[in-house]
């Protein structure tokens, strides 16, 4: 589609059909990855390209004109990512950030009202406080994981509830398909994001959700090395409005960046199968160390959310957070000591991180109802050899 043009065609259309009766770990490698019509390739080729040659004037060649409005690598992340939430229709943008501001400047409009939840990643509250308010956009605070709080948080102009299950960096759990009634019952879309859990993991728009967001920087890229987000939605016609925006505003994932999240999903099952492994065995050490005084992940029993987790998820994750007795010196310490993992932002690749979400990943919430623990580590559990982890992380506690 020309830059001029408001609509998509063919080549930008991503509604799909519902998916084939596969598998998780088929649909990941197979959905939206035909062989190359010309060579055979089994990976589909990186279309490294801005413009395409039209059979005349309006003749586009399979929908194809200009890579803002449609590419065909970005077009098989989009179809690949449709299937595996098992929704209409994906999009990836540029990074999760901005799959985020798409959707809220395309659902809301000023004066419109939010609810998000007091456990949420501090980007996502940066870009409530302090762009959309400036925005007209109201938000309030809910504990999600409670749908009566969540009804006691809806205002006349409430236009979306937003919910992260497992949420970042306290792992809490939201029952989806109850907050999915309550958001319904006020004509709210509920949004859920899935970073944490992954497809493979759980989904969302099965449960009730209208949108679910991805960061997939983070497990479905898996290794560390792309930036990117995605969008995936089982209405068609949000869908192409969400379409409209991501065209008009143009935070769209690259070629060469969807290639990669592309590269990561084929092996996403087995790598959250090895992640969620590694996981329970650090949270057995956790919990019986002296000098950690609190465990959050979904697959203690003890956990609030336990017993919703294991219904709504084939799996816990890899992700676990936990406080450390001396209080913010002690757990900075700690990241400090790791060696083996390693101290960083981000989340979800082959490598284990560790980091002090009071310093790092959610500085921008301090002073907010979003605010962490100051004794708060997080760790990312990677896939490397489960007693090296066991280990590392021994002598980190001292």
């Amino acid at each position: 589609m020309s830059e001029q043009r408001d609509n998509r065609t063919s080549g930008g259309d991503r509604t799909t059909s519902a998916p084939p009766p596969h598998g998780f770990e088929t649909l990941a490698i197979h959905a939206g990855q035909t062989a190359d019509p010309a060579t055979g390739a089994v990976v589909p080729p990186i279309h490294q390209v801005s413009t395409y040659k039209q059979d005349g004037v309006g003749g586009l060649r399979g929908g194809y004109e200009y890579s803002r409005s449609a590419n065909p690598t970005r077009t098989a992340l989009e179809e690949n990512l449709a299937a595996l939430e098992g929704g209409r229709r994906g999009l990836a943008f540029a990074s999760g950030l901005a799959a985020e501001d798409c959707l809220l400047r395309t659902v809301l409009t000023p004066g419109d009202h939010v609810v998000i939840p007091n456990d949420a990643y501090g980007g996502t509250f940066r870009l409530f406080a302090r762009v959309a308010e400036r925005w007209g956009v109201q938000w309030s605070v809910a504990e999600s994981s409670d749908p009566a709080a969540v009804r006691a948080a809806l205002r006349e102009r409430t236009k979306a509830v937003w919910v992260e299950t497992p949420s970042n960096p306290l792992l809490g759990v939201t029952d989806i398909a109850a907050v999915a009634q309550v958001a319904g019952a006020a004509g709210a879309r509920l949004v859920v994001d899935n970073t944490f859990a992954s497809p493979y993991l759980q989904q969302p728009l099965a449960l009730g959700a209208d949108v679910v967001v991805h960061s997939t920087t983070k497990y479905m890229g898996g290794h560390s090395d792309v930036v990117g987000g995605a969008l995936v939605v089982s209405d068609p016609a949000l869908g192409d409005e969400l379409a409209f925006h991501q065209n008009a505003m143009g935070a769209i994932a690259g070629p060469f960046d969807s290639w990669l999240v592309m590269r990561g999903i084929k092996t996403l099952g087995v790598r959250m199968d090895r992640h969620g492994e590694n996981a329970a065995r650090l949270v057995q050490l956790l919990t019986a160390h002296p000098k950690v005084t609190e465990v959050f992940y979904p697959g203690l029993p003890s956990h609030p959310g336990h017993e919703i987790a294991a219904k709504q998820m084939r799996g816990f994750g890899g992700m676990v957070s936990f406080r450390v007795a001396g209080g913010e010196e002690a757990a900075v310490r700690v990241c400090d000591r790791a060696r083996l993992f390693t101290l960083g932002e981000s989340l979800g690749g082959v490598e284990s991180l560790i980091e002090h979400p009071g310093r790092m990943t959610h500085a921008s919430a301090a002073g907010s109802a979003l605010e962490v623990p100051a004794d708060l580590v997080r760790l990312s559990v990677g896939i490397e050899a489960a007693d090296d982890l066991l280990a590392d992380l021994t002598q980190a506690l001292g």
